[in-house]
C-alpha cells in the first residue's frame, strides 16, 4: 500500500519545570476562555490562549498552587498544522494540538478503554479514537460521539518566547477524564410516589446516557431508570471478551454516583405492559408507574435455539456476569462447544482456548462472518481460530444436548456428528426484547423492533426508543430505517432522545462503529455494510494487516480493518463529513487521498 499510512516516528520532547511563583486562585479564565491570567487574552487557542481544565470557577476556586503543574513542551515551530504530540509535564502527560494556528492540550488517553488520542485522528475540531471511534472537542474536552461516558480534562496553553507552555491539574493529568457537571433533582420527591417525570426502561448504554444526558442539560425533574438485572450498569460489551470480571469490575457508574446525581435505579424490575393513553406502566411485581416521557431501551435478548435435551445443565446463553463467570469456572481443562458464529459466540470461543481442553465452533454458514465481512475476511479469521486450535463444524445445526446425570456430556449435530461436551455456550444472535408492547399501540415491525424517527421518537408522542430495539434512519444510508445494535450507536440513542425530550431538535447522524476482540487482535468496523456487492481488500490477510472496504454499486458504504489503525476511525470522520467514498478510490492502494479527505 502507498506510504501515506505510515506511523511517524516518535518525537523525544524536552521538559522544562517552570516553577509556579506567585499564584493566585483568583487567577482563573472565564468558562468560554477568552481571559487568561497568562495572556492578553487572544481567543480561542491562539498564541497566548489559556484553556482551564476546570469545568466552572466556583470548581476552580478550590485548587491550590501545588495541584497545579507547568511545563515548557517544544518549540512553537515543532508542530505544523493538524499535527497532535503527546507531551510529558513531569506529573503527567497531555496531548498537545495545534490546528488552524492555534494550540490546546487534553487528556491524551480515551477514557474508554484508554487508547492513546495522538494515534488517533484529528479534523475540525475534534479527534476520533483509533480503537472504538469516541470523538472529543479539543476546545472543550467534551465527548461528542461514542462510546464511553466520560470527556477529557483540559489544560491551559500559551506561547512565551517561542515556547509553547501548558499549565495543568495535576489530579486531571492523573485521571485522564473528566465527568459533566450535572444538576440534581429539585422537585420534592417521595421514593414512594408512583409518578417520574422521566421513565427510562432499560439500563444499557442508551438508558445511562439518557438519563445523564438530561443532568448535563440541566434538567431538574425526576429520573427513574429500571432495569431487569440484578446489578448496576455495567459493560456488557466486555462479558464475552472477558469470562472472570465481575458485575463489580464490570460496572460502569458507582451507586454513589446515581446517589449524588438524583437518578433512581430500580433493579430486578420487570415491565408487564405500558399504556400510552394513561401513560402508565406496569411491572410484573404490581407496581404501577406514571410518567411524563418514557425512553424504551429494554435491549436484546438472546434468540432461543431448538434441540433435544434442554434440561441438561452446564448450557449457557451468555447474558449476564454470572453467566460468564460459571462458564470460566466450568471450562478449565474441559470440553467447550460454541454454538454459532455471530462475533459474540466467537469472541468466547477466542476467550476460552487458553483454559479449555478443546474447543469446537458449530456454524450454519460455511465461513464464519461471511455475512457481515465478506468470504475472504471471514476465511482470514477462521484460520486464525484454527491456527489457535479450535475445530470448526461448518454448515451444521445442534440435533441434540446429551447428559450423564444431568450433566452435559455430548452435543450431538444434524449431519449425525457426535461432539465431547461439558460446556456449552449457545449464541446464535438475538431477538429484540419487547413483547411486552404487543398491545401498546406502539409501532413495531414484524421482527419486534420499534420504528422511531431522527429524533429517536416513536409514533406515540413523548415516547422514546434506542439501542438494540431501534429501527432508525441512517443518514449514512440516505435515512434508510436500520437496526444497528452497536454498543457506540446506543449510546448516541440515549443522548438525542434525551435531548428531544427536553425540546431541542437534534436529529441521530452519527456513523455506525463497532469492534470485536480475539486473540489480541481486534477487528474495527464503521458504516453500514448490508447489502454489500463486492470488498475491495488491500494489505495482507494472511498476515492479519488489512482494510476492506465493502462497496454497494460505485459506493463505499462500510470499511472493517485488522492491524491497520486508525483507518477505521479516518474513514468513519470522511463518511461523518457527509463525503462519499467511490469503489475507484480504494481500487488503487494509494489511499493519501483518503488523508486529506478526513481533515479537509
Amino acid at each position: 500500500m502507498g506510504g501515506c499510512l505510515s506511523k511517524p516516528k516518535p518525537v523525544e520532547v524536552k521538559v522544562e519545570l517552570t516553577l509556579l511563583e506567585k499564584e493566585k486562585e483568583t487567577d482563573v479564565m472565564s468558562p468560554n476562555g477568552k481571559a487568561s491570567p497568562f495572556s492578553d487574552g487572544r481567543p480561542n487557542g491562539a498564541p497566548g490562549h489559556c484553556s482551564d481544565e476546570d469545568s466552572t470557577p466556583a470548581l476552580r476556586s478550590h485548587h491550590k498552587p501545588h495541584d497545579y503543574v507547568e511545563a515548557s513542551v517544544c518549540h512553537v515551530k515543532d508542530l505544523e498544522n493538524g499535527q497532535m504530540r503527546e507531551v510529558d509535564l513531569g506529573s503527567g502527560r497531555a496531548l498537545l494540538i495545534k490546528e488552524h494556528g492555534e494550540f490546546s492540550a487534553i487528556g491524551h488517553k480515551c477514557p474508554h478503554y484508554g487508547a492513546p488520542l495522538v494515534k488517533g485522528v484529528l479534523s475540525k475540531g475534534h479527534v476520533r479514537c483509533p480503537w472504538h471511534g469516541a470523538c472529543f472537542n479539543i476546545s472543550t474536552g467534551d465527548i461528542e460521539d461514542f462510546p464511553g461516558l466520560d470527556s477529557l480534562p483540559t489544560f491551559q496553553v500559551r506561547v512565551e518566547k517561542d515556547k509553547v507552555i501548558i499549565r495543568a491539574n495535576k489530579q486531571a493529568l492523573q485521571s485522564q477524564k473528566r465527568t459533566k457537571v450535572m444538576t440534581k433533582c429539585s422537585a420534592v420527591v417521595n421514593a414512594n410516589t408512583g409518578f417520574s417525570h422521566v421513565l427510562i426502561i432499560g439500563a444499557g448504554p442508551a438508558g445511562l446516557v439518557c438519563a445523564e444526558t438530561l443532568r448535563q442539560e440541566g434538567f431538574t425533574d425526576r429520573i427513574v431508570m429500571c432495569t431487569m438485572d440484578k446489578h448496576q450498569p455495567y459493560d456488557r460489551a466486555k462479558l464475552s471478551k472477558s469470562l472472570e470480571s465481575t458485575a463489580e469490575h464490570l460496572r460502569l457508574r458507582s451507586m454513589e454516583f446515581f446517589q449524588n446525581h438524583d437518578i433512581e435505579l430500580l433493579t430486578e424490575k420487570e415491565i408487564a405492559s405500558v399504556d400510552v393513553r394513561s401513560k402508565t406502566v406496569t411491572f410484573r411485581d404490581g407496581l404501577k408507574m406514571e410518567y411524563r416521557k418514557l425512553f424504551i431501551a429494554t435491549g436484546s435478548k438472546p434468540k432461543p435455539l431448538n434441540y433435544k435435551g434442554k434440561d441438561v445443565e452446564n448450557v449457557f446463553y451468555l447474558r449476564t456476569p454470572e453467566d460468564a463467570n460459571n462458564i470460566a469456572r466450568l471450562v478449565n481443562n474441559k470440553n467447550a462447544v460454541i454454538v454459532g458464529t455471530s462475533f459474540i459466540g466467537m469472541e468466547v470461543a477466542a476467550a476460552l482456548t487458553d483454559k479449555a481442553h478443546s474447543v469446537s465452533v458449530i456454524g450454519i454458514e460455511s465461513v464464519p462472518f461471511r455475512k457481515v465481512l465478506g468470504e475472504k475476511v471471514g476465511k482470514a479469521i477462521m484460520k486464525m481460530f484454527e491456527t489457535n486450535r479450535v475445530k470448526f463444524y461448518m454448515l451444521n445445526e445442534v440435533s441434540e444436548m446429551r447428559g450423564q446425570h444431568g450433566q452435559l456430556k455430548e452435543v450431538v449435530l444434524k449431519s449425525g456428528k457426535v461432539l465431547r461436551a461439558d460446556v456449552c455456550v449457545i449464541g446464535t444472535g438475538s431477538i429484540p426484547a419487547t413483547s411486552f408492547l404487543k398491545q401498546s399501540g406502539i409501532h413495531m415491525d414484524s421482527k419486534g423492533f420499534i420504528t422511531v424517527s431522527k429524533m429517536m421518537q416513536t409514533n406515540v408522542d413523548g415516547i422514546f426508543a434506542g439501542g438494540d430495539i431501534a429501527m432508525f434512519p441512517l443518514s449514512l444510508r440516505s435515512n434508510k430505517k436500520v437496526n444497528v445494535p452497536h454498543w457506540q450507536m446506543a449510546h448516541m440513542h440515549g443522548r438525542v432522545a434525551a435531548l428531544n425530550m427536553m425540546g431541542r431538535i437534534v436529529e441521530i447522524k452519527t456513523v455506525p462503529y463497532f469492534w470485536a476482540a480475539m486473540f489480541g487482535k481486534s477487528i474495527r468496523y464503521a458504516g453500514h455494510g448490508e447489502g454489500f456487492d463486492d470488498v475491495v481488500i488491500q494489505g495482507d490477510l494472511d498476515e492479519l494487516k488489512f482494510v476492506a472496504f465493502y462497496t454497494k454499486s460505485e459506493e463505499v458504504v462500510a470499511v472493517a480493518s485488522m492491524n491497520y489503525d486508525p483507518i477505521v476511525s479516518r474513514v468513519a470522520e470522511v463518511f461523518g463529513s457527509g463525503k462519499g467514498i467511490k469503489k475507484r478510490d480504494v481500487e488503487t492502494g494509494d489511499m493519501s487521498w483518503l488523508i486529506d479527505k478526513g481533515t479537509q
